[in-house]
């Protein structure tokens, strides 16, 4: 077991949250940044709307709390404190933490394990909303904006969420986010491909392993991005509809079958244990776009067709990889890989328990960017312990659903107190009947 890691990371985590940006002049400091911001971290690892007030309760009753016990928070601050010292802090100064955490999952192996065809590491961007409102009153300047025909106007936040992902795992690596947000000296409005463009300049070096392939849907298979790609020595491999590349679906369609355009079909077991047929196609060195300083790039499309012949999925990919009959399922499994992104991130963080979209405070500067990023870092650590932590895994697996999870840890730190993360583990792990507990079952 490494209950140690949990205890690691919110030592880590005080240290950044130490050295927040305060505005306070004078003597009114009784709460530190520290303690506020791991008030704000606790109350989204735990995802109990609750929990403070629930330690403020057992600290009057008890002479102790498990907020300070497993966060290290001396001094519990309320809600609306913790909202007015950090909406001015920007969601940067706490990027470190997600480097603290790409270090715990580079250590435990995972990241050379997730390593796809050709050995390439994948990362799959993608953008998110995480806030929107038609209020009039709630919104910042930091917020984007739809203005619809009937005159509404919904004000929203939004961001692309970077995760390591493999045809192979469940679990994907949250990586440092890039939020869309109004930038200086520009008209028009930001948008998601620019985002993307800043993420590049600003992370690749970061996470550059010299074998690295970039995943993304249709909006990303766009020239000048590809371009970008290249120019910071990752691969890409995007969604390419033929619906938005006319020019290079012509192209593709006029090759010679057989010598210019490839074909490979495979009879393969899908769900339900019933047999289903791939069939690939593929062609190399073919213009994305029309003229004569079109990007070269490598297409290829899957069809799978049931015993019947009913299609059950088709698409393609453009990719600067080399395509032969060798790697052509391992890279379209790569491509298809992207969906992790939607459905074991996104949807995690909207659906499964973190509430991604709720409105947990908007602010009037950074408030909203500030406290997603306390959730992209709750869910990242949480995906950390299952990938560290023994006992954390057995009771993730024996409890279910994460909703339920967070139900139980809801329950018990606040009637409970624990001395240790530890401690809390061995706790639920007796109750479960599971590890060390495992035998005692009848």
């Amino acid at each position: 077991m490494n209950a140690r890691r949990f205890d690691h990371f919110i030592e880590r985590w005080r240290a950044v949250a130490a050295g927040l940006p305060d505005r306070r002049t004078g003597d009114n400091c009784f709460y530190s940044m520290a303690d506020i911001a791991l008030s704000a971290f606790a109350v989204f690892f735990t995802q109990s709307p609750s929990f403070l007030s629930f330690q403020e309760n057992m600290e009057k009753a008890l002479g102790r709390n498990n907020a300070r016990s497993l966060f290290q928070i001396e001094r519990i601050p309320c809600d609306n404190h913790i909202r007015e010292m950090l909406d001015p802090v920007e969601a940067s100064h706490l990027f470190s933490l997600f480097d603290e955490l790409h270090q715990g999952f580079a250590e435990a192996g995972l990241l050379e394990e997730m390593r796809a065809v050709k050995r390439t590491r994948l990362i799959a961007l993608d953008a998110t909303w995480y806030f929107s409102s038609q209020s009039k009153n709630i919104h910042c300047p930091n917020c984007s904006c739809i203005r619809h025909a009937e005159g509404q106007v919904t004000h929203f936040h939004s961001a692309i969420t970077p995760v390591i992902v493999s045809p192979g795992h469940s679990l994907v690596v949250p990586l440092r986010p890039e939020f869309i947000t109004p930038q200086d000296g520009q008209v028009k409005q930001d948008c998601e491909i620019n985002a993307a463009k800043r993420w590049l300049a600003a992370h690749a070096g970061r996470y550059s392993t010299g074998n690295d392939t970039l995943l993304g849907d249709d909006l990303y298979a766009h020239q000048p991005f590809c371009r970008q790609v290249l120019l910071y020595g990752f691969h890409f491999l995007f969604t390419c509809k033929p619906s938005s590349h006319p020019h290079l679906s012509g192209w593709v369609e006029a090759l010679e079958p057989g010598r210019e355009l490839h074909t490979l079909k495979l009879r393969v077991k899908g769900r339900g244990n019933r047999w289903e047929h791939y069939q690939y196609r593929w062609a190399n060195n073919v213009p994305l776009t029309e003229g004569a300083e079109a990007l070269k790039v490598n297409w290829c499309e899957l069809t799978v067709t049931n015993g019947e012949g009913a299609v059950l999925y088709r698409n393609a990919f453009i990719t600067d990889w080399e395509i032969t009959a060798g790697n052509i399922s391992g890279l379209v499994a790569a491509g298809r890989a992207r969906w992790k992104i939607e459905n074991e991130s996104n949807n995690v963080l909207k659906t499964k328990g973190y509430h991604l979209e709720h409105n947990f405070g908007h602010g009037k500067e950074h408030l909203s960017s500030l406290l997603a990023t306390l959730n992209l870092l709750a869910f990242a650590l949480h995906t950390l312990l299952e990938v560290t932590d023994t006992s954390y895994r057995l009771i993730r697996a024996a409890v279910g659903a994460r909703r339920k999870f967070f139900q139980h840890l809801e329950a018990l730190t606040a009637y409970w107190f624990f001395e240790n993360w530890a401690q809390l583990m061995d706790f639920m792990m007796r109750g479960q009947e599971v590890g060390p507990y495992a035998t005692q079952k009848s």
